[in-house]
């Protein structure tokens, strides 16, 4: 790969292939995938990861908001896409741009199908979302019947799917609350497809419900930290290969005296003669204020440099006292080593957080291998 003359962040596809045919590898031939690609495709850029991953066939798309929806559709996307997080308010351009909604209370369902009918639709694919244990979205256990009775009552929508969302498949500890998760929506579902008359689409695993729960793969399975490169466990982690590589350049380098101060409220102080060198990437770039004073750590050739003083708006600074370097050099904020998840530790956050972080500002490159 290039070496980094300015910030970027590096997109590999060829990681983005292979994590997706090893999550592939998992399920049985008939089970669907859905590429989650929500903000940004979890901070990398949802058009090309996007557009990559229907060449290679994927079944479904999911995005939070309709806007990103739209934004795919701009960009050529064909694939059947799912709006997790629909509002009412934008329900005529789900409609326009040929979106799927979640419906995941009354309240939206209700005005979904007044909506669709208002439009002269006829068999609109919609999704009902129900809660077994998360209690974020969903309608309940309870609600099946009225669901399945105002869904019959109008030809302006079809149900498509059913489907749910598991709280802790990651934390084996919780297996015996996944499994009752598990087990309600095959009950709900059962339910749900004897009341309608048919069998909706079913799907319930998320990444980690892929790898550690077989018996949730059901018709379809929703994938979206595995596919940029990350497990939730370090074992399934060395299995899938991170697609992002944040990279950055040394801007300046500075030689300090003993008891010399770097930064905004002068919060490193020197305790000798050190080198520290100036990267432009700051907290408006995703990088928070949590990772300096020496919590965080950049790889300058090979070595790991302490993030020091306060992260600026724009810059941090680092101690280069024992690394040979030179203004110019390239510097890795996170990529394979170390991946985001080790840079996310340092300050006892999640890799969901670091990814999702990436300023738009950063200039996206794409690697295709």
């Amino acid at each position: 790969m290039p070496k980094a003359r300015e910030t970027v962040l590096e997109i590999d596809l060829k990681a983005l292939k292979h994590n997706f045919e090893y999550l592939k590898s998992k399920l049985n031939n008939n089970t669907k995938i859905l590429a989650v690609v929500k903000a940004f495709a979890y901070g990398s850029d949802a058009n090309e990861v996007a557009n990559y991953l229907q060449s290679l066939e994927v079944d479904y798309f999911a995005v939070a908001y309709a806007s990103e929806g739209v934004a795919l559709r701009d960009a050529g996307v064909e694939t059947p896409i799912l709006v997790l997080h629909p509002q009412a308010i934008n329900f005529k351009t789900v409609i326009e741009r040929c979106l799927e909604p979640s419906l995941y209370s009354a309240k939206i369902f209700n005005e979904f199908i007044a909506i669709a009918s208002e439009e002269k639709q006829s068999n609109y694919p919609v999704h009902i979302k129900f809660n077994t244990g998360l209690n974020r979205l969903g309608f309940s256990e309870n609600d099946v019947d009225y669901i399945v009775s105002k869904a019959l009552e109008t030809s302006a929508i079809k149900v498509k799917s059913i489907f749910s969302h598991l709280a802790a498949s990651e934390d084996l500890n919780e297996k015996t609350f996944t499994e009752r998760q598990i087990k309600t929506f095959k009950s709900i579902s059962k339910e749900f497809s004897k009341a309608i008359g048919y069998q909706p689409m079913l799907h319930l695993a998320n990444t980690s419900g892929v790898l550690n729960y077989p018996e949730a793969h059901l018709d379809m399975v929703r994938t979206g930290i595995g596919l940029y490169g990350f497990g939730n466990s370090k074992e399934e982690n060395k299995n899938l290969k991170p697609i992002a590589t944040l990279k950055s350049v040394i801007s300046q380098i500075h030689t300090i005296e003993k008891g010399e101060t770097v930064g905004y409220n002068r919060a490193y102080k020197s305790e000798g003669v050190e080198k520290t060198a100036t990267i432009p990437i700051g907290h408006a770039d995703g990088i928070g204020r949590q990772y300096g004073n020496k919590k965080g750590f950049v790889t300058v050739n090979g070595n790991k440099a302490p993030i020091i003083g306060n992260v600026c708006m724009d810059m941090i600074m680092i101690d280069i006292t024992n690394i040979n370097c030179h203004e110019g050099d390239e510097v890795i904020i996170f990529g394979n080593h170390p991946n985001a998840s080790q840079f996310a530790d340092a300050t006892n956050t999640i890799t969901y957080e670091i990814i999702t972080a990436i300023s738009q500002r950063v200039k996206r490159l794409l690697i295709k291998g």
